[in-house]
């Protein structure tokens, strides 16, 4: 029975290692942006949501 827990307590020590190294990447994802470059998305984004949307949509932002 102690084996048991003993692998349970392993595969969570495990997983938590594996969410962290996933939790750093993406961090670093993250901060490889300047601010300029965020920004700039930002508003592209915001264009192609304007251009792809109709009148009603505008009509809800109002």
């Amino acid at each position: 029975m102690r084996s048991i827990w003993k692998w349970v307590g392993l595969a969570g020590v495990a997983g938590v290692v594996a969410g962290g190294a996933l939790v750093v990447r993406d961090q670093r994802k993250r901060q490889a942006y300047t601010p300029d470059q965020i920004r700039a998305r930002l508003h592209q984004r915001l264009a192609e949501s304007d251009s792809s949307s109709g009148p009603a949509a505008t009509a809800n932002n109002r």
